[in-house]
């Protein structure tokens, strides 16, 4: 699944490009997850006046509304300057201007693009309103993020995935982060003390940054909108390494299951 790396790569890849374009169609394919929630002809005529985001949503920012766009678990979004190609199987949404096609492309279907008045609209809340802090910026404080820790009845990685308290931690980022820290997976929450806790903050920050330089990981269809892929995996330390040497000490690393996710750890370098 396309988590903030990738989603903040898709970012900066369509930003400067789309800025200031005139939407003159949107063609729709096959349902998505949730519905647009307007007549694609309505948004003819608008401009997009900026591209944000929040978590793993983006928001393209129209001079009347916006659209929040999330990747699901297989999308990926597509510029191409010129005229827009025939849609294949798994295009299910173009918006078309006079400078090139914005395409989803989506096998499983789990994205969604839908349309809202702004950030106070009912679906917008229900969306965005209950993401955590956006870890790599000035609002994601350790005071918060510690205090956050200790309220908490659960392990620290599932408490990463659920983006309650901070976005765009997913599987592979949170299975990094634990190991830079010293942390094991089902170490529960409220029991890091502010030394670990300070470097798990200073962890996270740290990988998802790292991956963002990386353009993000492909591990089976992520591309940025120019086509690149990802290259973070080549890095990762302990995951998807099940019984490979730890590249630090040599132990072999061990897979656990967490709910319906994998854990990958170092059982030397992560010893509680």
């Amino acid at each position: 699944m396309p988590e903030l790396p990738e989603v903040e790569v898709t970012r900066r890849g369509i930003a400067s490009v789309l800025q200031g374009l005139r939407i003159e169609a949107v063609v729709l394919g096959k349902p998505l997850r949730w519905p647009l929630g307007v007549e694609p002809q309505a948004l003819a005529g608008c401009t997009v006046t900026d591209v944000q985001r929040r978590g793993k949503y983006l928001l393209l920012v129209l001079d009347a509304g916006m659209l929040l766009v999330h990747l699901g678990m297989s999308g990926s979004l597509r510029w191409r300057p010129g005229p827009p190609l025939p849609p294949g199987p798994h295009d299910h949404f173009d918006l078309v201007t006079a400078r090139g096609t914005l395409r989803l492309h989506d096998p499983r279907r789990f994205g969604a693009v839908v349309y809202v008045q702004g950030l106070q609209d009912p679906q917008a809340r229900k969306l965005l309103g209950r993401l955590g802090a956006e870890p790599l910026s000035e609002g994601f404080r350790f005071e918060d993020w510690f205090a956050a820790l200790r309220q908490s009845r659960q392990a620290i990685k599932p408490l990463l995935l659920s983006g309650r308290v901070v976005v765009g931690a997913g599987n592979i980022y949170a299975c990094e982060a634990l190991f830079r820290a010293g942390i094991r997976p089902t170490t529960p929450a409220a029991r890091i003390g502010p030394v670990r806790a300070r470097r798990l903050y200073d962890a996270l920050r740290a990988v998802l940054g790292e991956a963002v330089d990386c353009g993000g990981t492909t591990l089976r269809n992520f591309s940025g909108a120019g086509g690149d892929a990802g290259h973070f995996q080549e890095y990762a330390q302990v995951y998807g390494r099940e019984g490979q040497p730890c590249r630090t000490c040599g132990t072999p690393v061990r897979m656990l299951r967490q709910g319906q996710r994998s854990s990958y750890y170092c059982p030397h370098c992560q010893r509680a």
